[in-house]
């Protein structure tokens, strides 16, 4: 090691403090970078809360749907009770989308020690100034923050974008998966393209004849639980 000592102390005490920052963060920076190709530090605390696992098949819960349902009722001349259920959904959001970006994460704050280390050592070495070292170091470490953040923030947005709006399916098309009852007298399965996504959702039609495996049909209503609405095409 004796090779390491005569390097070490042949440096300046302004090249040594940054060799201080720049290699811890950078030895940090490989660790963290390492444990997420391995899949680790995605579960906690930390997690996303717009998760989308369990959206296919929709419980009720996920994909906005909030259960509230307005009840109008009025009464015919002949005694009779006329119900309009109206089902409210919620927008699809999560809350997650918060549409700002966090600059302090970890990952954020050791790529700035990282940037600025190496920055500062690499101005130095070129220009033998400390202080515009330091500002270059400073400057450029910020950006890099400022990029994680940016990536961060996108790759949330990305989780978010695929979380799927049951209201979305108005008008979107698909197939008959199960035997669909007629006059509303009982519920089949249809499968339903939602962008490139393909989702099985429980549906019944108004129409009077029952809609048979593999029919194309459209959907034209959401109902309670989202159930869909559809009316075969052609």
């Amino acid at each position: 090691m004796e090779w390491f000592t005569n390097w070490w102390n042949g440096l300046d005490l302004f090249v040594q403090i940054m060799f201080c920052v720049a290699i811890p963060a950078t030895l940090i920076l490989l660790i963290q970078t390492i444990m997420i190709i391995l899949g680790f530090g995605h579960d906690g605390a930390g997690v996303n809360p717009s998760d989308t696992s369990g959206i296919d098949g929709f419980d009720g819960a996920d994909g906005g749907f909030d259960g509230s349902t307005d009840v109008d009722m009025s009464f015919d001349a002949d005694g009779g009770t006329d119900i309009d259920t109206n089902v409210n959904y919620g927008d699809g959001s999560s809350p997650g989308d918060i549409g700002t970006m966090n600059f302090f994460t970890i990952q954020g704050m050791i790529t700035l020690l990282c940037v600025f280390g190496w920055a500062a050592i690499i101005t130095y070495n070129a220009s033998g100034i400390p202080w515009l070292s330091v500002v270059v170091g400073a400057v450029l470490g910020i950006a890099a923050m400022y990029g994680v953040a940016k990536l961060l923030w996108l790759s949330k947005k990305l989780a978010q974008n695929g979380t799927l709006n049951v209201k979305n399916l108005l008008g979107a098309s698909g197939t008959v998966y199960l035997v669909i009852p007629a006059d509303g007298e009982g519920t089949g399965k249809v499968n339903v393209t939602s962008g490139e996504r393909l989702v099985e959702f429980d549906a019944i039609t108004d129409s009077g004849e029952s809609l048979p495996y593999g029919t194309p049909v459209r959907v034209i209503d959401i109902r309670t639980g989202n159930v869909l609405v559809v009316e075969k095409i052609g």
